[in-house]
């Protein structure tokens, strides 16, 4: 009797986080996103390295980067952190994939957008990425702005106005309301050197499911 008390108690534990989680990443409006501001509780983290619940943080190997390659995850006290160094005046990539594997996606159409805790010394840019249109430079882009190398929070709203295109990497051939449709990444890019570390990336209405 005791025994299946505990694993009553136990399920009722893991019932009422997961609540606590969908209620910290519930949907909110542009209008009042300054006040959602902050991540979800350290206990909706995974149980393997993760931001937010994103656990792929990765170097792609375009542009030369410290890490060159794989995770840019780091421990930062009793959180993680990812961290990554732009080294030439070229183009670098580093890769956030939104379901936690690259076959996976997510619909963001419903999102206001998503705040993100950070540092950089220099400005670069987030694409979206949908999974029809994984591959090249084309996509739409939204700046993310130098903060001299502090840490700062901002929110990145999903609106298209706040949503362009660099003629440098091409004008995208779909529209930007269906890559919120099946979104599979955020993509960092930039094309000076620059020392990044991203602390806080949640998503309005979207809780990311560990692997």
């Amino acid at each position: 009797m005791r025994a299946g008390s505990t694993n009553g108690r136990t399920r009722i534990a893991r019932t009422l986080t997961a609540l606590a989680c969908a209620l910290a990443l519930s949907p909110v409006t542009t209008a009042n996103a300054a006040a959602y501001g902050g991540s979800a509780s350290h206990r909706c983290e995974c149980a393997s390295p993760s931001i937010d619940r994103l656990q792929q943080w990765l170097a792609s190997g375009e542009g030369t980067t410290v890490p060159a390659t794989g995770s840019l995850l780091v421990r930062e006290g009793d959180r993680y952190a990812a961290k990554v160094r732009f080294l030439k005046a070229e183009w670098h990539v580093i890769v956030v994939w939104l379901g936690n594997q690259f076959e996976a996606q997510a619909d963001l159409s419903k999102s206001s957008g998503f705040w993100l805790t950070y540092s950089a010394t220099d400005d670069l840019y987030v694409q979206l990425r949908p999974a029809s249109h994984w591959s090249g430079g084309d996509k739409w882009l939204t700046k993310v702005p130098s903060t001299g190398g502090k840490l700062e929070k901002r929110f990145f709203s999903f609106s298209p106005d706040a949503w362009t295109w660099l003629p440098e990497l091409g004008k995208p051939s779909y529209s930007f309301a269906s890559a919120l449709g099946e979104a599979r990444g955020l993509v960092f890019v930039g094309k000076t050197p620059n020392t990044l570390d991203f602390r806080a990336l949640p998503i309005d209405g979207y809780q990311p499911p560990c692997r």
